[in-house]
């Protein structure tokens, strides 16, 4: 019996463990700010919903929480009678599940779907019916819940593509300003892509809707990761990003690998190297050029690949410098003897113009460069060569 007891325990604790780690992969985040809830797998994002939450007087508490308890068909209890009950049924305020995370707060479902996506409760997470059942189903107890008032939020989505919104201040908790949202944006590498103005404007409205900026991939370069880079007093950003049809590349990281000079034209809008100029493209001081304009600047080839781990990145290879021929100096007639001075041919004899025919005045023609006025190179606006080194 002894050894029985002991078996059960160990399936008794293992399948503890197993329900633990599978709750530990699944995880509930609620943004008080969208009014929405999203469900995560893993990394995978499983569902978002649309939620009603406390109302102004009564908010919904933001922090770390996790699923103590569920119930299906639960009675409502009213908080301020405890004598009062409603049982499961159209008018029970609970709809019919009903999932813990602290005390008297939980998720539920509602017999009031139009409350949905407004701050109306006493502080717990209201849920359409079909929504909450889908979730009741999926989750455990032990499974986190993570609330948070968020009013910016900034993702990239299953396309690659970085999107930020903007949410109203329901709650008027905070106040958000355009350089907030910069540094929100700034950590996925597509800054240069947003105005400040646009994000002004984005504040302005805060009406939730998404805002697409572009797709931001790594670059490297002869297998060197290119990473942020300092120089003229700028940080210049590594990362490629595509849009409107475009793949723009951060020259100056490149350059960096590459140890190669630059020189921006700033009045031209164009870049040049040893190997080439080509167009530059000036957002908020980054500088980028088109990734089909790479050979011609960097002497390299490559795109768009996907790395072993199924990531995508800008991957490129340096070409080879082709030599210019070596021009040898003309070697000396041997046929001549050194000793036999080599005979001149007689000159044609120079035919004279009559003595009467007079010139007429020919017009002199004007240099291009005149010989006491030095020719004036053009001078770049600006350089970038002093962080980067000659090749």
């Amino acid at each position: 019996m002894r050894v029985l007891y002991s078996v059960m325990a160990i399936i008794f604790i293992l399948s503890s463990f197993a329900t633990s780690a599978q709750a530990a992969q699944k995880k509930i985040y609620i943004n008080v700010a969208s009014r929405l809830m999203t469900f995560y797998d893993g990394n995978i994002k499983v569902a978002v919903y649309h939620l009603g939450l406390g109302k102004v007087s009564t908010p919904t508490p933001t922090g770390y929480y996790q699923i103590r308890t569920k119930e299906i068909n639960p009675p409502w209890i009213d908080p301020s009678d405890p004598e009062y009950e409603v049982p499961s049924g159209p008018d029970n305020p609970l709809g019919y599940r009903w999932m813990e995370i602290q005390g008297n707060y939980g998720i539920h479902g509602t017999n009031r779907p139009d409350s949905i996506g407004g701050y109306v409760s006493n502080g717990c997470i209201r849920m359409r019916e079909a929504d909450v059942e889908a979730l009741f189903d999926a989750v455990e107890v032990g499974t986190p819940v993570e609330i948070t008032y968020n009013r910016v939020v900034v993702e990239k989505n299953a396309e690659d593509e970085v999107v930020y919104y903007i949410y109203p201040d329901g709650y008027g908790i905070q106040d958000i300003t355009v350089a907030d949202v910069t540094k929100w944006i700034e950590p996925f590498g597509v800054l240069a892509f947003e105005s400040d103005y646009d994000i002004s404007q984005k504040i302005e409205a805060s009406d939730g809707e998404p805002t697409f900026i572009g797709k931001p991939y790594n670059v490297e370069v002869n297998g060197h990761l290119a990473q942020p880079t300092d120089a003229n007093n700028t940080r210049f950003f590594a990362k490629a990003v595509i849009r409107d049809g475009i793949s723009y590349m951060p020259v100056v990281p490149i350059a960096k690998i590459l140890r190669l000079k630059l020189e921006w034209h700033k009045g031209e809008a164009t870049l040049k190297s040893k190997f080439g100029k080509v167009v530059c493209y000036e957002r908020k001081g980054q500088l980028y050029c088109n990734a089909d304009d790479a050979p011609i600047l960097f002497n390299m080839e490559g795109g768009l690949q996907t790395d072993k781990n199924g990531v995508k990145l800008f991957r490129f290879k340096s070409l080879p410098t082709v030599e210019k021929p070596i021009v040898e100096p003309p070697k000396p007639d041997t046929k001549l003897n050194d000793k036999e001075p080599k005979k001149q041919e007689p000159k044609p004899e120079e035919k004279s113009e009559p003595a009467d025919k007079v010139d007429e005045p020919k017009e002199e023609s004007q240099p291009i460069d005149k010989p006491d006025t030095p020719k004036e190179e053009p001078q770049p606006t600006d350089e970038i060569k002093d962080e980067v080194a000659d090749a």
